[in-house]
């Protein structure tokens, strides 16, 4: 299962790396992107559970490092006000582009 990195830019100016199990970040945040602290952070959960689930579904367990992962996004967005704004720099790898049909 491939999994992503999504690197932010936090209202701070602090820069940090998170850790998907799945590509499936991509279809929750898009690359240069700017969110509001809490829609990043709820975008982020929303992404990190539905790759659990797929690590669960291909493997039969939850993946543990995406709730960590989550609960590093949570504790980090606890820092700043709910409407400050987190930029997504950079998602990888990126999708894979589709064949021309």
């Amino acid at each position: 299962m491939p999994e992503a990195t999504f690197t932010v830019r936090w209202p701070d100016g602090a820069v940090t790396d998170c850790w998907s199990p799945s590509l499936v970040v991509h279809d929750h945040l898009d690359e240069g992107a700017t969110y509001t602290v809490e829609e990043f952070t709820r975008r982020s959960a929303a992404a990190l559970a539905e790759g659990s689930e797929r690590v669960r579904a291909r493997y039969g367990f939850a993946c543990t490092a995406s709730a960590a992962s989550l609960d590093r996004i949570e504790l980090r967005a606890a820092t700043h006000a709910p409407d400050a704004r987190v930029e997504v720099l950079r998602l990888f790898p990126p999708l894979p582009e589709e064949a021309p049909r």
